[in-house]
């Protein structure tokens, strides 16, 4: 069984917000801090994940996260000060 996640990265406490969603969290976010790709998450240094969940649905992984990019900006922000309220790194404590 696979598992997949959504993630939030931010560039900074309060700062620019990136959603997305992978199978390997390790990796993706990673690449996010090597910033191997041009992309948004580079051009604003967006690389600090403070924000995860899992399923074992892929389907429900790509709704999830197109329900997050889709929220106001005050509710992600929210959603993350509930598990994260000091906007740690979680890449950390996920095994990076």
């Amino acid at each position: 069984m696979r598992t997949y996640y959504v993630y939030i990265l931010a560039s900074k406490k309060n700062g620019t917000l990136y959603v997305g969603v992978t199978n390997d969290l390790v990796r993706r976010v990673r690449e996010h801090k090597q910033r191997e790709q041009d992309c948004f998450t580079k051009k604003y240094h967006v690389d600090t994940l403070v924000y995860f969940e899992d399923t074992d649905e892929v389907g429900a992984a790509i709704k999830r996260e197109s329900e997050l990019k889709n929220w106001r900006r005050s509710w992600k922000i929210a959603l993350i000060e509930k598990t994260n309220p000091s906007w740690k790194d979680l890449f950390f404590t996920i095994g990076g």
